[in-house]
């Protein structure tokens, strides 16, 4: 696969996992994130799972991983405001992080789409 494959891929990825993510959020909060705020904390999200050791930890016996999700949401709000990206709560945020964690179990478990 070429740069620029790669790239197109990427951006279908995230585009795919705001489209899921926005889907994901209660009628409440639908208004209360644009789609660039979903990017901004999809990338966030990356960075963090990237840059924690998260994804170095060992597998539990299910072969999953203990994510604090709370602590995530937590991670994502701090980092907003000190972006000037806007003041998000991390109940909030917790929808998000949330929703990108069940956008990829949904590519897990089936054929690749949402579920």
């Amino acid at each position: 696969m070429t740069l620029d494959e790669e790239l197109l891929q990427e951006a279908e990825d995230d585009r795919l996992t705001v489209e899921y993510i926005r889907a994901y959020l209660p009628q409440e909060l639908k208004e209360r994130f644009t789609d660039e705020d979903l990017y901004y904390f999809l990338d966030v999200l990356v960075d963090y799972y990237t840059n924690s050791g998260i994804l170095d930890a060992a597998p539990d016996k299910d072969g999953y991983i203990d994510i604090d999700v709370d602590a995530i949401a937590a991670h994502l709000a701090k980092q907003a405001k000190h972006d000037k990206i806007g003041d998000f709560s991390p109940d909030e945020l917790r929808w998000v992080v949330e929703g990108e964690m069940e956008y990829g179990e949904s590519l897990d478990e089936g054929d690749g789409s949402p579920q």
